[in-house]
C-alpha cells in the first residue's frame, strides 16, 4: 500500500535558502490552541496529545482497513495579540517577527497535525477515548477541524529556533518581490521530531500564507 501521504507530500519538503510557493488545499487537522512559553508545560501536554492521538487513529486505520500510513509532522502557528487590536482571533500578521521582543508567556500558539484520508473525525474520536487510559492533560483540548491555508510561500530552515530571523526575513523578501504580502499567522513545521534532535540539527519548514 502506497504512503497516503504522497498527494500532498510537496507541501512538506523544503529547500534551504530556496523560497517555494505552494496551494495547501483542505486538510483534516488534530489541534490544541493554547498560550505561554514553548517551553512550558502546556506546550508539550499539547504536543503529547497530539502525537499520542495520531498514532492511535494511525493504528486504528491499520487494524479495521489493513491500510499502512506514516504520522505526519507536528506543525505550529504562532503569534500574539497586539495592543488595540481588535479581534484576538483576527491574525496579526507582523507580529511574529517582533516575538523575541515580546514575554514567552504571551505568545499564543496552536500545535496540530494533519491527518490524511481516509483517516476521518469518527476514528479520532475512536482514538480520543482509546487513549484515556493515558491520563494526557490535553486530550479533551484537543479539536479536529478541516483548514485550507490556500497560497503559501515557504522555506527551509536549519538550526535553532532562536536563529529562524533570518529566515524569516528572506522568506518575507522574496514574497515583497512576487508582488505579494504575508497574511495570517507564522506557521511553522517540524520535520522530524523535535524533542529528540539537536539544535544545530532542527529542520523546520517556515512557511507564510499570501495574497
Amino acid at each position: 500500500m502506497s504512503d497516503l501521504r504522497e498527494d500532498i507530500a510537496v507541501l512538506y519538503k523544503g529547500r534551504k535558502g530556496s523560497v517555494d510557493f505552494v496551494d495547501v488545499p483542505p486538510l483534516l487537522f488534530a489541534m490544541v490552541r493554547g498560550q505561554g512559553d514553548p517551553d512550558g508545560p502546556a506546550f508539550a501536554e499539547a504536543v503529547q496529545a497530539l502525537f499520542t492521538i495520531s498514532y492511535a487513529a494511525h493504528f486504528g486505520l491499520k487494524k479495521r482497513a489493513g491500510l499502512i500510513t506514516k504520522v505526519m509532522p507536528l506543525e505550529a502557528l504562532w503569534w500574539f495579540d497586539e495592543p488595540g487590536h481588535a479581534d484576538p482571533d483576527e491574525p496579526v500578521t507582523a507580529g511574529f517577527g517582533g516575538l523575541s521582543g515580546v514575554d514567552r508567556e504571551s505568545w499564543r500558539w496552536q500545535a496540530m497535525m494533519v491527518q490524511p484520508e481516509p483517516i476521518d473525525e469518527a476514528l479520532l474520536e475512536r482514538a480520543r477515548e482509546e487513549s484515556r487510559a493515558k491520563e494526557l492533560p490535553a486530550l479533551d483540548l484537543l479539536h479536529f477541524e478541516r483548514w485550507e491555508e490556500g497560497r503559501c510561500a515557504q522555506t527551509l530552515h536549519v538550526g535553532p529556533y532562536a536563529d529562524e530571523g533570518a529566515t524569516i526575513a528572506r522568506l518575507d523578501a522574496v514574497v515583497v518581490e512576487a508582488g505579494l504580502k504575508v497574511r495570517g499567522r507564522h506557521h511553522e513545521i517540524y520535520l522530524g521530531d523535535p524533542r529528540r534532535s539537536a539544535p544545530e540539527k532542527l529542520r523546520t519548514l517556515i512557511r507564510h500564507p499570501v495574497v
